[in-house]
């Protein structure tokens, strides 16, 4: 949020069925291209993963990742283009590198997220206004 009446609206991959999970929750820690560990739950379902996999280009975790509270959830950035604007993660938020790296640099530790499962629709009827308006 910018004020009471404006944000900065960006794309995002969610998590798929299953996957999903609302509440409020603070960052707690914010890194440049983290390291990634799946957790075990998430190895036991795809055996192929590795244990550790140091940050870099190739890591699903991107250029950087924003930790919400305890959980093991991240707001992240990934190479993977082609998964934003779905529901494909295992509970994190991806987003392309460029927006996290932007939404990190205003939204730091102790900034509070809130996940909803779908927006109010006074809001998303804003949302798709501003949109008609752009492309008029």
């Amino acid at each position: 949020m910018l004020s009471g009446t404006k944000a900065y609206n960006y794309p995002i991959a969610v998590g798929r069925a299953g996957f999903q999970w609302t509440g409020q929750k603070r960052i707690t820690n914010v890194k440049n291209w983290p390291t990634w560990r799946p957790p075990a739950e998430m190895r036991k379902r795809q055996p192929k993963l590795p244990v550790v996999m140091s940050g870099g280009i190739y890591n699903p975790l991107g250029a950087k990742a924003l930790y919400l509270g305890s959980t093991l959830y991240r707001i992240h950035g990934t190479s993977n283009a082609k998964s934003i604007g779905t529901a494909s993660s295992s509970g994190c938020f991806r987003m392309h590198n460029k927006h996290v790296v932007h939404l990190a640099q205003r939204a730091g530790i102790g900034t509070r997220v809130v996940v909803l499962r779908k927006l109010p629709k006074s809001i998303a009827a804003s949302i798709k206004g501003n949109k008609n308006r752009k492309n008029s």
